[in-house]
């Protein structure tokens, strides 16, 4: 009992002492092995059971458990720190010796404590009914002892990133932090008919950027419906394997801009910040916050972030008559500031609203790509009408004349009625 008593207070305190990796302290699993471990070593039973049914409801994941090492090791993933961000940056070729051996030290202790914690815990308890864990190893590339996988630790954070971004490709910003969004739009840039010199405007741009080459901030604008923001999401499908990640920020948010770009700076990624429908009127402080960010401003927008923002206006501040016949003395200079934003975005894309021929089109591009088995003519006579019943013929209402055809048929229902 006594040998028992030493061992889960070692394990404790080698825990307790951990510095590079010190951020899993606190996540979920591992906060629940520390404070197990350390009411073992106390004999407070109580939080013992307590902790165990905890741990276990936190190691529940799709309708089965994983493993201790398992859930700790995507945990170590996860984390946010100077080691996992020079590794993202350049593999093992820039860490010096002694953060090595410090990483080294800190993912052998969280190791052992993956592969003893469960078999420690049973037998100070000397009880079976307690819902104890496998001892399944973790996947790739902890699937061996953690300190003697560092060049594959290297070669997964090149690959994904750190931090929140190796498990999340999308994030919203709201108030003041990164909110991860759990089922991001799953559009690809083939499910987007038309529009091929639009699309290829922005890939290119995109890639350009994603291979470290100079790459511009774009404004999409033009007709509802058309695609914008639909081209602006499909790109993280597409390209979230290359360190890709997308923040959405709320135009109504935009005053904060300078200080996610700036932490955005310090993280290894790349990262596009996509603003949807944007405009303003009148004295709009987020205005003034995204022209500066833009270009113009002190603090010079990051090589690793670009922003890509949509809207139904060429010109994004709105601006009335009276606004044109006012009596400030300067008028020109204030009508040519309601310009000026626009103006800074290097890119403008325009999307407009197809003619009867390309809506067509489009049509029968999705109906083919859906596999909805349909004559030919009657179907576009029907897309047709739908697009007429709306008022306009766009990409959207393609789409959803589409999934209402199918709807349908997948009730035996006539296409007709």
């Amino acid at each position: 009992m006594i040998q028992e008593e030493v061992s889960f207070s070692a394990l404790t305190f080698n825990m307790l002492s951990i510095t590079i990796y010190r951020g899993v302290l606190d996540m979920p699993v591992t906060s629940r092995v520390l404070r197990l471990l350390e009411s073992c070593a106390e004999k407070d039973y109580k939080t013992v059971y307590q902790t165990c049914g905890e741990l276990s409801s936190a190691l529940l994941s799709g309708g089965g458990m994983k493993s201790l090492k398992q859930a700790m090791a995507e945990e170590v993933l996860a984390d946010d720190n100077i080691f996992t961000r020079l590794l993202a940056k350049g593999g093992t070729d820039n860490l010096n010796e002694r953060l090595l051996a410090l990483a080294k030290r800190d993912l052998s202790v969280l190791y052992l404590a993956a592969s003893n914690t469960a078999g420690m815990v049973k037998d100070f308890l000397s009880l079976n009914s307690l819902p104890l864990w496998d001892d399944s190893p973790a996947d790739y590339p902890l699937d061996g002892e953690w300190d003697g996988c560092i060049s594959e630790l290297a070669e997964f954070h090149q690959k994904n990133g750190v931090g929140q971004f190796v498990y999340c490709n999308a994030f919203l910003w709201k108030g003041n932090s990164l909110h991860p969004i759990a089922n991001p739009d799953t559009i690809r840039l083939a499910d987007l008919k038309g529009y091929e010199t639009q699309k290829k405007i922005v890939v290119d741009n995109t890639l350009a950027f994603l291979d470290g080459f100079e790459a511009n901030n774009i404004l999409l604008y033009g007709d509802r419906g058309t695609g914008k923001s639909s081209t602006v999401k499909a790109l993280l499908n597409e390209y979230a394997d290359r360190k890709l990640r997308m923040i959405e920020m709320p135009k109504e948010s935009l005053s904060e801009l300078p200080e996610l770009t700036a932490r955005l700076s310090e993280i290894p990624m790349k990262f596009i910040v996509f603003i949807d429908d944007l405009s303003f009127s009148g004295n709009d402080d987020n205005f003034s916050a995204l022209k500066a960010v833009l270009e113009g401003g002190l603090a010079s927008r990051p090589g690793n972030v670009l922003i890509y923002a949509t809207s139904n206006r060429r010109h994004l501040l709105r601006e009335t008559f009276s606004d044109r016949s006012g009596d400030e003395v300067h008028h020109a200079d204030t009508i040519q500031e309601a310009v000026s934003l626009s103006d800074r975005f290097g890119l403008f894309v325009t999307y407009l609203l197809p003619d009867k021929q390309r809506f067509l089109e489009i049509v029968s591009q999705m109906a083919k790509d859906r596999g909805l088995d349909c004559e030919q003519n009657k179907l576009l006579a029907l897309a047709e009408r739908w697009a007429l019943e709306r008022g306009a013929r766009s990409p959207r209402y393609a789409r959803q004349f589409i999934s209402d055809m199918l709807a349908k048929l997948s009730r035996g229902e006539s296409i007709d009625d």
